[in-house]
């Protein structure tokens, strides 16, 4: 049995990849500076970037390969113009690719998307086609909301996405909800902005009717699915009061949660209440929280040693570990079978 994590970002990248990004933001405050391009990094510094952080703790940890993908927090889709937001994408998406290359038993990649408030999603299926057919990528991180905070855009149910999602569906990959940084004071990127966003997106899923159109179409919602599990109750009743069908059939056939959670009784609730089915293993390295827990003496994202903890059956095993993410990932299964996995 393979141990997949669903969820991981290139959180320490090169420096010069973030001083590509500083003379982006330079630039939009002074159009005298020059376009900025993208710098030289060499694979000796991406080996240093990964073997000494992402790559040292998947060993430790007992993982065998992480579905990777760019900064979350940098992708900063409300910084600058559609321009700015393409060229940046496309650089995080090429580094990626390198790493992927450097390391194809670890890692395989998933894309940034180069959206931007106020712009038409459909103008990012040009690279979502590019990071697949191209580039090999399995999926994609979908912002529900390029404003940063401020959620000017419609519902994830709304027709102006069916563009994207019908080009998903063509690709068969998945995206994972994930916002960036927040702009709005009263939110605090990790500790609000994204737990809102992945509990905003449930419930959208839950008044719409998208998956009617789009039987096919699959989410992951990543950090435990935000607030739900733990307030499932409430999204249960609220179906019914809204005369919703019953989740099960309405929105878990499309919806997944990875296990994001940082401590032993969330991952607790969080089996005793979702599907096995609908669980992926994932945990959000290097991100969010990087300390160790002075309670356990273990770190916080080590999400391994909490679903170990459960003693789930083999097969359960199998699901979470592995199963759910070739099936909800079908061209990892692919790329995995390639392999002889």
């Amino acid at each position: 049995m393979l141990v997949i994590d669903c969820h991981g970002h290139y959180t320490t990248a090169p420096k010069p990849h973030q001083d590509f990004r500083e003379a982006q933001l330079a630039r939009l405050k002074d159009t005298s500076l020059p376009e900025p391009t993208v710098p030289h990094i060499s694979d000796d510094q991406i080996r240093e970037s990964i073997e000494l952080n992402q790559l040292k703790l998947l060993q430790e940890r007992g993982l065998d390969m992480t579905i990777f993908s760019p900064r979350a927090s940098a992708m900063a889709h409300h910084v600058g113009d559609e321009a700015t937001s393409q060229a940046w994408t496309a650089a995080c998406n090429d580094l990626i690719k390198r790493v992927v290359d450097l390391y194809p038993q670890h890692f395989i990649g998933v894309c940034q998307l180069p959206q931007s408030p106020g712009v038409s999603i459909a103008n990012s299926i040009g690279e979502l086609e590019r990071c697949v057919n191209e580039l090999g990528f399995v999926g994609c991180n979908l912002n529900p909301d390029p404003s940063g905070g401020h959620w000017t855009s419609a519902p994830l149910t709304d027709k102006s996405w069916y563009p994207f999602f019908e080009k998903m569906v063509e690709l068969d990959v998945p995206a994972m909800i994930h916002v960036s940084g927040s702009c709005n004071h009263n939110f605090h990127a990790t500790g609000a902005h994204y737990i809102n966003a992945d509990t905003t997106a449930f419930m959208q899923f839950l008044q719409g009717d998208l998956f009617k159109d789009f039987p096919d179409l699959r989410f992951i919602i990543p950090h435990g699915g935000g607030a739900v599990p733990y307030h499932w109750g409430r999204y249960r009743g609220l179906a019914d009061m809204l005369g919703r069908p019953p989740l099960a059939e309405h929105v878990m056939k499309n919806v997944f949660f990875d296990t994001c959670v940082y401590h032993q009784p969330g991952i607790d609730l969080l089996f005793d209440v979702i599907d096995i089915d609908n669980i992926l293993f994932g945990s959000e390295m290097v991100g969010a929280v990087r300390g160790i827990d002075p309670q356990t003496g273990f770190y916080f994202d080590d999400t391994h040693r909490y679903v170990k903890a459960l003693n789930l059956s083999d097969e359960d095993k199998y699901k979470v570990f592995e199963g759910n993410a070739r099936r909800v990932y079908p061209r990892l299964d692919t790329a995995l079978k390639a392999r002889g996995l």
